[in-house]
Formats: structure tokens, C-alpha cells, sequence
């Protein structure tokens, strides 16, 4: 990233505007569509905002409940950051990035509770449902977190139940049963500050000069469920108040979308 482009990116969102011509609390176009993997999946979804696209596949397999958990089921959530996506990628066992998308994607979905675990026990302390979540992402062009969650989402809201014969699950054979999901659904929106601008949704040049990020997961009862920062520069209390004000406003518009 040479400096006349930063400076010429800093001096456009001092005037109120990205690079692409967006105000800096509008996201670039989001469009979804379900049920693209029905074959290999029990529920999948790909969203793309701008550039950005992200595939997720739900996979459900019958385990044993965790030992503090004897009657609820499990989550496993997966994300996969391979070169093809973006040059920041890396190939090899899963590195910071990846961690830190899964563990996201998991916070917010199981502290937002959209998904009922104890509704995925089969039979207290002996078999449960493990609901495997992984995400693909196919291109890295910027604001990743928001695209995985909400393909993440998606994906648990297409997802059904396989059926099950001779203790045997036939995968191929789905049911009509959905997930037992919250009509309530919690999402995420995160929020970038570069220099004294707040902005949201930047593509990946705009991320290379970012100086911190706050992802807020929130219920659609306005509660925050989760939150995680990036970024090496400290935040105020006055900013991150900034912050989870646009994230409030902006996720009530991302569930107008998706409805």
C-alpha cells in the first residue's frame, strides 16, 4: 500500500466517504442465497458484501455430550483461510486469523442463543447432536467477520435434520425438521476506526491502514452478546460508546435484509 493512496483514502473519509464513493456507515451491496450445497450439506449458504464471499456448510453428526453438559448438544465451529481466497492467507493448519473468526462466530452464536443445545439431546448423557459450522471463504476483499456470521446464520437457518435408520444416519436423506433456532436472530457488525474516522464495511485496501476494529454481536432485543477487538491502537470509552451506537443502528438494517 503505497502512501499517496493511503493519504488519498484518509482525505476521502474525512470528507464522509470510502474510496468506492459509499458513505462511511454504508455497507457495500449484501446479497445471500441458501440451500447451494444440498448434496454434501445439511444446510449451506454463500453471502456476498461486495467483492467479499463466503460459503458455509452445516454438517450434524451424533457424539457424546461434554462432561459438564450431559443434556445439551455441541457446536464446532470451523473456518478455513486458504492463499486462493486472499495473499494474506496462508496454506497449513489453521493460524491466528482463522482462530480467531471460528471463536467469533461461535460467541455469537451460542451467547446470542440461536441455537436451542438442549433441544439437540438425544438422550441425557449418552447421544446428543454435534452441529459441525464451516466456513469457506471464497474471496477476502474486506470485512470478513460480518460476511462469515451472516453466512454462518444462514446456513443453521437452512439447515434440517437427517433422518436416522437402524441407529444410522442416512445424509443423503434429509427431513423436514429444522434446527431448533431462535426467532431471534443475533448479528454482527463491525466497526473500524482510522485515525478520527469511524467507518464500517471497509474492502481490503481501505483494511490495510486501519488502526483498530471492535466486532459487536447483538441480539434483536439490542443486547450485546459479544466482542472483540483488533488492532494495536487503544480505544476510548467514548469511541467504543460511537461504535456500538452504528453497530445497533446497522444490524437492525442487515435483519431487514435477510427477513
Amino acid at each position: 500500500m503505497n502512501d499517496s493512496f493511503k493519504d488519498h483514502a484518509l482525505n476521502l473519509f474525512s470528507t464522509g466517504f470510502h474510496i468506492d464513493g459509499r458513505k462511511l456507515d454504508e455497507y457495500r451491496e449484501i446479497s445471500y442465497e441458501t440451500g447451494i450445497s444440498n448434496q454434501s450439506a445439511e444446510g449451506s449458504a454463500r453471502v456476498k458484501i461486495g467483492m467479499t464471499e463466503v460459503v458455509v456448510g452445516i454438517k450434524m453428526e451424533i457424539g457424546e455430550p461434554f462432561p459438564d453438559r450431559l443434556d445439551e448438544g455441541g457446536i464446532i465451529v470451523n473456518a478455513e483461510l486458504k492463499p486462493f481466497s486472499s495473499w494474506k492467507y496462508d496454506s497449513g493448519p489453521p493460524g491466528i486469523n482463522a482462530i480467531e473468526l471460528s471463536r467469533l462466530v461461535d460467541r455469537v452464536i451460542r451467547e446470542g442463543k440461536y441455537l436451542d443445545l438442549k433441544k439437540l439431546c438425544i438422550e441425557e448423557g449418552k447421544r446428543v447432536w454435534i452441529v459441525f459450522i464451516d466456513i469457506y471463504p471464497i474471496n477476502d476483499a474486506g470485512n470478513l467477520f460480518d460476511a462469515s456470521i451472516l453466512a454462518s446464520l444462514l446456513a443453521l437457518r437452512d439447515a434440517k435434520f437427517p433422518h436416522i435408520k437402524n441407529d444410522r444416519i442416512e445424509y443423503k436423506n434429509l427431513s423436514d425438521e429444522s434446527l431448533p433456532l431462535s426467532k431471534k436472530i443475533p448479528l454482527s457488525c463491525t466497526v473500524f476506526i482510522c485515525e478520527e474516522n469511524i467507518i464500517i464495511d471497509p474492502d481490503s485496501d481501505e483494511e490495510n491502514f486501519i488502526d483498530a476494529r471492535l466486532t459487536i454481536g447483538i441480539t434483536e432485543d439490542n443486547v450485546i452478546c459479544a466482542l472483540q477487538k483488533g488492532g494495536m491502537t487503544p480505544l476510548t470509552a467514548e469511541e467504543i460508546d460511537k461504535m456500538v451506537d452504528l453497530a445497533m443502528k446497522k444490524t437492525k438494517e442487515l435483519r431487514e435484509i435477510i427477513k
